[in-house]
């Protein structure tokens, strides 16, 4: 049996819109801070989803996984904003979409 160390035991637990998360912390970290950086992610998941539960993220891992990205760059926090993270992730969308139909119609052209 390997010994797991201290630090990647995870020290904060929280529960937040039905949802339930358990992250490491450094002891010399604000868990404070990563409490407030949960609750972000929540409301974001909230704002992009609508009421955002354990599904949404099982079936949609990947935008998700997109939107904690937004926020977060090497565990600091990069965008704050709400509003410009679900935009920005939209916008991603309406690419990829716009994308998937010029490639619908060249194939239909040919």
């Amino acid at each position: 049996m390997v010994p797991v160390p201290r630090w990647l035991i995870p020290r904060t637990r929280c529960s937040y819109a039905s949802l339930y998360f358990a992250v490491c912390v450094d002891p010399t970290d604000n868990e404070l801070l990563t409490l407030e950086i949960v609750h972000r992610y929540v409301e974001t998941l909230d704002k992009y989803f609508g009421n955002v539960c354990e599904l949404d993220i099982v079936f949609n891992f990947d935008k998700a996984y997109y939107l904690l990205d937004e926020l977060l760059i090497a565990g600091e926090i990069q965008e704050s904003s709400r509003k410009i993270i679900v935009h920005t992730q939209k916008k991603i969308e309406q690419t990829e979409n716009e994308d998937v139909s010029d490639t619908l119609k060249n194939v239909t052209l040919m």
